[in-house]
């Protein structure tokens, strides 16, 4: 068996026919220059080969329903291992899904609480005992003269089509079951799906519930006892009771049936909350978004989001407060509660209508109750067939907690079963760190020790995992659509570790994102214990000290896109800091490093204030932004950091300052708003998902372009406008491939492949358009150029030449203007959004929100991040940035640390000021790696890096 893999000639995206060998079962970093070809040598070639081959071991029926991988543009890869991805794309939208979930902790949560554990009753917090069949009779018999049938519930919830057990319950002399809640005569014909879940209940008695019928019932209770395992079903008078061998209150009789684990499951309707089928909460109409500015008066439009002033529903509103003698006048919060209700909730008592038209030339009278504005809005919701109006409507909506399990998802039954004195819902809601204590140091009988050793170890594995991936803050209960790309990637990884595979390559994109410094030499430890359990770790990374900790180096480059793609270094880490050639060596070396301000800014303008920040972990924090500063957001990784800029400082402005509305997040006041007048929020979600986006359409410069083509001599004595010039619209674009410029070709069990189309050669114009030239270039010949060639080319055009040069002044000179969006790498994308924001006019009232911008981004990458935003600084602009990379901490202006840890050991303000006074709180991990990097950078003096650093 090879100890190596064998790279020849790899050519995916913009590699330039790389060839290396790799070393198995060591940790190795391939790091780069954002869009130097990281990504393409370690996910694109080496892992989508190692899937592809793993498909195709598979028999041809199999990988029908698994798509089919395309090869990658590779001569040859040797050596290959079954390969696993850990990306940051695979974050899951499912509101169902939890952290619980996702690493099986929560299944093991499920398991424990069924095998031990106490069940109280609801209603008179005593334990649950198991019921006697005496006692079932004794409650059947309290329902004198009532109608009562018997079952036995032998199938619950499981699918197949069950004719054996069918079949037998004929043979033992059964005439009559329930099915699906439908009673069956067993003599007819039978015949269930295989694939759909059935409750079948037998029918074992039918009778009048009196004294004389005592011995009969308790025959027949024993009878269903045996049969369903101590679960009988009575319908008293069609009321449907459970009685249950196992547990019930002796007080109020409530029943619950065997512990099981989907009983314990929100996903499954056994253990799911009816009211809100599992999801813990409903999409209701929000007070709070309806009515953003309730000291406004009805007369002064505090229903402006519901109704304009002309609308007939303001006129009903108003109409209504006449004949209730409301005034409209106070404003809406002054009013009494039963007048807001009556408003809001809408009154039985009829109300004399009479709606008049716009033109005032018609008027409709009617007599009836009024319903309430947030009844109308919630049912024109439900009833609409507009897309329009559910959108407008959800405007004003919000996920409310479920009025009946109040967010717990569970059924009260589930809910009513604890271990250690807590209830499921309490067990998920603990953090990783206090769960691991509460498990450690829980009081069990040796009963119970016994039968939940195996269980309790898992979970508790399960949780270390976490603790030592810097995830000690999160909760079990917490919904995945809310991880960052960085957590989700190093859940996906903690699971791995517990599956304990080995002879695995594992390809990871950037673990380290949204981790502190403080937490990612834990990460390198996991990283490195996963190598030695006997697997290959291929990790792209930027991190220095993770490059430092790699068993071997590959460094790509030396250069982004067109030129990068070549293979710079490949060796041990402590080998390149001396190749000359290497970027990433460089800055290893601190040849290369950014250097500190010569100042930090003055905070004279004053400052935007949060007071009374509460919301998530956030501990009533009162917190100041310096306006026209440079400020960066550092602590631990869920300190509360988006809770306080993404929920509360940037939703709060834009409620503020914009029409929309959003659900801002908990605090007393925002001040100093009256300094902002303009938000700009650049966040990590992608800028386009078809082939069809690219740099040019979404940054606005191809509509400018498609002007500049439609001005020339040969498009206005043609007639062509602007349109001509688009490959999304018939007129210009070659109709063969509909301006893809390619032909898809199925190939059934081989992968499709995509061929130039034979019409315009993949240029997605027809002969035509492309006849029209400027400067001797065609439209498609635009597309072509790389953002560096058209800034130059386009000079005498300022609209075109200022957006192209922002473009360029992010550090995208080499990405082509027609390059397809999916094809950007994260840095990338995120930094096209950056330059479509740049080129328009900043003033001393625009606040800019980023978070985490160096994502994806190389040491020398940063250097341009760092002087776009102080330019935008410089020009007056306010800037707030999240962030955990130490060169942006150490050159902004002012910083605002949170902590001490995560979760609810967060949330709690450690320090605000400039880097230096950070460095000296011995509270703060942020200062406590700040300083020595600050009196390293202050001993180099303050200098011009080399050009080819700038």
């Amino acid at each position: 068996m090879s100890d190596n893999i064998v790279i020849k000639g790899a050519r995916e995206n913009n590699l330039k026919s790389i060839s290396l060998t790799l070393p198995k079962n060591k940790l190795i970093v391939m790091t780069g220059l954002s869009g130097s070809g990281k990504t393409s040598l370690a996910f694109d070639t080496i892992y989508e080969e190692g899937r592809r081959r793993y498909v195709e071991s598979l028999s041809s029926y199999a990988r029908q329903f698994l798509g089919n991988i395309e090869k990658p543009d590779v001569d040859l890869i040797e050596g290959l291992s079954p390969a696993i991805a850990i990306d940051q794309k695979s974050t899951s939208h499912n509101p169902r899904s939890t952290v619980g979930t996702i690493t099986e902790i929560y299944d093991y949560a499920r398991l424990l609480y069924a095998r031990i554990g106490r069940p109280y009753c609801p209603n008179h917090e005593i334990e649950i005992t198991a019921q006697s069949i005496q006692e079932m009779t004794n409650r059947i018999l309290d329902n004198h003269g009532a109608k009562i049938v018997i079952m036995a519930p032998i199938i619950r919830g499981k699918k197949g089509m069950h004719e054996k057990t069918i079949e037998e319950l004929r043979r033992s002399g059964y005439t009559r079951i329930r099915l699906n809640g439908e009673f069956v005569e067993l003599d007819e014909t039978i015949t269930l799906e295989k694939t759909k879940r059935s409750d079948i209940e037998v029918v074992i008695d039918r009778l009048i519930a009196k004294p004389e019928t005592r011995s009969r019932i308790y025959d027949s209770l024993e009878t269903a006892v045996k049969l369903a395992e101590g679960i009988v079903k009575v319908l008293v008078n069609d009321n449907e009771v459970i009685f249950s061998e196992h547990f019930s209150c002796p007080i109020c009789g409530f029943t619950l049936s065997k512990l099981e684990p989907r009983l314990f499951s929100f996903n499954s309707p056994y253990g799911a909350c009816d009211e809100c089928s599992g999801l813990g909460f409903k999409r209701r109409i929000d007070v709070n978004r309806l009515i953003p500015y309730p000291e406004k008066t009805i007369a002064e439009g505090v229903f402006d989001k519901y109704a304009n002033t002309e609308s007939i529903y303001l006129q009903q509103v108003v109409q209504v407060c006449q004949a209730h003698g409301i005034d409209i006048h106070t404003p809406f919060k002054d009013l009494p509660e039963e007048q807001k209700d009556l408003i809001l909730f809408g009154t039985n008592q009829p109300v004399d209508f009479r709606i008049t038209s716009k033109s005032s030339q018609y008027t409709h009278r009617s007599f009836k109750p009024y319903e309430g504005i947030i009844k109308s809005l919630e049912r024109r919701y439900l009833e609409t067939t507009s897309r329009m109006v559910r959108d407008w409507i959800e405007t004003m909506m919000n996920d409310i907690p479920c009025e009946k399990c109040h967010g717990k998802k569970l059924s009260a039954e589930a809910l009513s079963v604890r271990v250690g004195g807590k209830d499921i819902d309490q067990f998920s809601s603990m953090s990783a760190l206090n769960l691991d204590h509460f498990l450690e140091t829980i009081h069990l009988s040796d009963k119970e020790a016994e039968i939940s050793r195996t269980i309790i170890k898992e979970i508790r594995t399960r949780l270390q995992f976490l603790i030592n991936i810097g995830l000690d803050y999160l909760t079990l209960s917490r919904a995945s659509m809310t991880l960052s790309g960085g957590e989700a990637q190093r859940i996906r990884l903690a699971t791995q570790i517990g599956s304990r595979l080995t002879g695995v390559l594992y390809v990871l994109d950037e673990p380290s994102i949204g981790l502190h410094q403080r937490d990612n030499l834990r990460l390198i430890r996991t990283l490195q214990g996963m190598r030695d359990l006997g697997n290959t770790m291929i990790v792209v990374e930027h991190d220095l000290e993770t490059i430092e900790n790699a068993d071997f180096v590959v460094d790509i480059g030396p250069g982004a896109g067109e030129h990068g793609g070549k293979l710079v270094f490949a060796g041990e880490p402590k080998d390149i800091v001396n190749c000359p050639e290497s970027i990433t060596g460089k800055y290893l070396s601190g040849e290369y490093y950014i250097p500190l301000p010569e100042k930090r800014r003055m905070h004279d303008r004053g400052y935007l204030s949060v007071i009374g920040a509460r919301q998530n972990n956030l501990k009533n924090i009162t917190v100041s932004f310096p306006i026209g500063c440079f400020t960066v957001v550092t602590g631990v990784s869920g300190s509360g950091k988006s809770s306080l800029v993404n929920e509360i400082v940037y939703k709060g402005l834009v409620n503020r300052l914009t029409k929309r509305n959003e659900a801002a997040g908990a605090c007393d006041a925002i001040t100093g708003i009256e300094q902002i007048d303009k938000i700009i929020n650049i966040d990590q979600s992608a800028i386009g998902r078809t082939p069809r986006s690219n740099p040019a359409t979404y940054t606005g410069v191809f509509d400018e372009i498609r002007n500049l083509f439609s001005q020339t001599k040969e498009a206005k004595i043609r007639g062509y406008d602007k349109s001509r010039f688009s490959f999304n619209v018939k007129g210009g674009r070659c109709e063969h491939c509909f301006g893809d410029g390619l032909i898809k070709i199925e190939m059934h069990f081989m992968p499709d492949i995509y061929v130039e189309c034979e019409e315009c050669h993949g240029k997605r114009y027809n002969q035509e358009t492309l006849e029209v030239k400027y400067k001797g270039k065609s439209i498609a010949d635009v597309l072509d150029m790389t953002v560096e060639e058209s800034v130059e080319f386009f000079r005498n055009f300022p609209k075109i030449h200022n957006r192209l040069k922002t473009i360029n002044d992010v550090g995208l000179g080499y990405i082509r203007l027609g390059q397809s969006s999916t094809t950007l790498s994260g840095g990338e994308a995120q930094r096209v959004k950056l330059a479509s924001e740049l080129y328009k006019r900043i003033t001393d009232k625009t606040i800019y929100f980023l978070d985490e911008p160096t994502t994806g981004l190389h040491s020398h990458d940063v250097v341009n991040l760092i002087k776009v935003l102080e330019n935008i600084v410089d020009k007056g602009a306010t800037v707030i940035v999240i962030e955990h990379n130490m060169d942006v901490i150490k050159v902004a202006d002012y910083l605002i640390d949170l902590g001490p840890e995560g979760g609810d050991r967060g949330g709690e303000l450690i320090a605000m000021g400039t880097p230096e006074a950070i460095s000296q709180v011995k509270e703060s991990f942020t200062g406590a790696y700040l300083a020595p990097i600050l009196k390293r950078d202050g001993n180099r003096g303050f200098y011009q890096p080399p050009k080819e650093q700038q």
